[in-house]
C-alpha cells in the first residue's frame, strides 16, 4: 500500500449530483478537494436518470406531434421509431453535458480519483490500495434501482430503468411495476413510441406522493391516451412465457406482455462501504443526518439519495452546496424540503411545490383551496393540453401548496417555488402581471381568484 497523501480539506465518496456539487462549491470556497467516483462523474442523474429519460420523453413528444399533426391542420404521419436514432440523440445530450462537467472539475483543480472507494476511518477513504486522508469526509454514494423480494431482474424480460434506457428496439407491450414518477415517465414515453403499456401500482393512485387531485387528473389523461393501469393491487409473481412474461397480482388478475419494467423506487448504495465500521448511524441502509447533513460522526457528512430525503438531483445539489458552505465556515440555512419543486415529466406533466391538501389540513386544520382549469387558459388551448392549477392556502395566510397538471407545467413550477418559499399571500401574486398568452397566466389567474378577484373563472 502506498504512503497516505497529505490530508485534503474534503474527501468526497461519490461523484453524482450531491458529490460533485459539494466538490465544485468547496473548491470555489478555497478548499482542497478529493472526489472519488467508481463510474462516471455526473452519477445516476446524468447517465441513467433525469437527463436520458427526459430526452426519451422529448423524442416521444416529437412522435406524438408527427402522429397528430392533422389536429393542427398539418399533414404529417409517423413513419416509425428508429431506436438507434433515438439512442444516439439521447447519448449525444448526455455526452455533451458529461464533457462540460469533466471540464468544470478540471478547471477547479479538484483531485479526481476514478475507482471503487470505501470508508476506512472517520477521516479516510481508500481506493485501490491508495489512502486519501481528509479533514472531513462526505458520503454521497447515491442509489440503485430496487427490486422486490423474489423478483429477479434478468436485464432482458424483467428489467429496471437502467436497462430500459439502452433498449435497441421498441417492445410491442410492457407491464410497468410501480406508478410513481419513474413508472409514469416510462409509461408515457413508451406509449408515445407505440408500446401497449399497463402500470401496476399497489397504492390507490398513480404518483401517490402528489396531491390526490393531481393524481386523478393524470389518471384521466392516461385513460385518454389508452395507458392501462391497475391501482390498489399488489404484485404476487412473474413467470416467463414463450415470448415474454406473465405477471400475477394478489387479487388474482394476470397480465401478459413482452417485458416487465420494475420501477418500485430506488434504494441507498451503502452496503460493504465501511460506513457501519466507522460508527456511522444508519437505518434501512440509509445514512442518518441532522438538518445540517451531519452524521453522528463529527468528521462525516452525507447527502443525496444515500440519506432519507427527497431523491431528486436538485436536492442532492442543494445538500452538497450546504455541506461545502458549512465546512467553509459560512452559515447556510437548513433546507425546507417542502419548498423543493417536484416534477413528473410524463405527458401531461405533474408539478408541485409545498404541501398537499391533506398535509395542509393536518398542519393547519382549516385551509382554503382553489382549482383553476387550464380550459380557461389561451396558451393551453393552443397546445391542446388539459389540466389544472390547484392552490392550497392557510386561511388568512400564505399559499402553502401549488399543484399543477398539464403539458409543460414543469417549466412553471419555478414561480410557484418562489411563491411558497417567500411565503407570498394570494394578494401579493394577484398584483403581479403575467404575460398573455402564456401558461404562466393560469398561475396568476388562480391567485387572482384566490384573492377574490376572479377574471376567467366560472363561479
Amino acid at each position: 500500500m502506498s504512503a497516505p497523501t497529505s490530508p485534503a480539506d474534503l474527501v468526497i465518496l461519490g461523484g453524482g449530483s450531491g458529490g460533485y456539487a459539494a466538490a465544485l462549491r468547496a473548491a470555489e470556497l478555497g478548499m482542497s478537494v478529493v472526489l472519488v467516483e467508481r463510474d462516471k462523474v455526473g452519477g445516476t442523474c446524468l447517465h441513467r436518470g433525469c437527463i436520458p429519460t427526459k430526452a426519451l420523453l422529448h423524442a416521444g413528444e416529437v412522435a406524438d406531434l408527427a402522429r397528430e399533426g392533422e389536429q393542427f391542420g398539418v399533414k404529417t404521419s409517423l413513419a416509425g421509431i428508429d431506436m438507434d436514432g433515438v439512442n444516439s440523440y439521447k447519448d449525444g445530450v448526455v455526452s455533451r453535458l458529461y464533457k462540460g462537467l469533466q471540464g468544470l472539475i478540471k478547471s477547479r483543480k479538484i483531485q479526481y480519483v476514478e475507482g471503487e472507494g470505501r470508508l476506512v476511518s472517520p477521516t479516510a477513504v481508500e481506493v485501490g490500495g491508495q489512502r486519501y486522508e481528509g479533514k472531513h469526509v462526505l458520503l454521497a454514494t447515491g442509489s440503485y434501482a430496487r427490486s422486490l423480494p423474489g423478483l429477479d431482474i434478468d436485464g432482458t424480460r424483467v428489467i429496471t430503468s437502467d436497462h430500459a434506457l439502452d433498449m435497441d428496439r421498441v417492445p410491442a407491450s410492457a407491464i410497468i411495476l410501480g406508478g410513481g414518477v419513474i413508472g409514469c415517465e416510462f409509461a408515457s414515453a413508451w406509449k408515445s413510441f407505440g408500446v401497449d403499456v399497463t402500470i401496476i401500482e399497489a397504492l390507490p393512485h398513480l404518483v401517490p406522493l402528489e396531491d390526490e387531485s393531481s393524481s386523478k387528473l393524470l389518471e384521466r389523461a392516461f385513460r385518454r391516451r389508452k395507458i392501462g393501469f391497475e391501482l390498489g393491487s399488489r404484485f404476487s409473481g412473474v413467470q416467463h412465457t414463450e415470448n415474454g412474461v406473465k405477471v400475477s397480482l394478489e387479487n388474482g388478475k394476470e397480465f401478459e406482455a413482452e417485458l416487465l419494467l420494475v420501477a418500485v423506487g430506488r434504494g441507498p448504495v451503502s452496503q460493504g462501504l465501511g460506513y457501519e465500521e466507522a460508527g456511522v448511524a444508519m437505518e434501512r441502509g440509509y445514512v442518518l443526518v441532522d438538518e445540517y447533513l451531519r452524521t453522528n460522526v463529527p468528521t462525516i457528512s452525507a447527502v443525496g439519495d444515500l440519506i432519507p430525503t427527497l431523491q431528486l438531483a436538485h436536492v442532492g445539489f442543494a445538500e452538497g452546496i450546504l455541506v461545502a458552505e458549512r465546512l467553509a465556515g459560512l452559515e447556510p440555512a437548513p433546507i425546507d424540503y417542502a419548498g423543493v419543486p417536484r416534477i413528473t415529466y410524463s405527458d401531461p406533466e405533474v408539478a408541485s411545490v409545498g404541501l398537499t391538501e391533506a398535509q395542509a389540513k393536518e398542519r393547519f386544520g382549516e385551509i382554503k383551496t382553489l382549482n383553476y382549469d387550464l380550459g380557461g387558459n389561451g396558451r393551453s388551448q393552443i397546445l391542446k393540453t388539459a389540466g389544472a392549477v390547484k392552490l392550497v392556502q392557510a386561511v388568512d395566510g400564505p399559499v402553502v401548496g401549488v399543484h399543477m397538471v398539464g403539458s409543460r407545467v414543469g417549466e412553471l413550477i419555478a414561480e410557484a417555488q418562489l411563491i411558497y418559499n417567500w411565503e407570498a399571500e394570494a394578494d401579493d401574486v394577484a398584483a403581479l402581471i403575467h404575460p398573455h398568452p402564456t401558461q404562466s397566466e393560469a398561475l396568476g389567474e388562480a391567485h387572482l381568484a384566490l384573492a377574490g378577484k376572479p377574471l376567467h373563472v366560472h363561479g
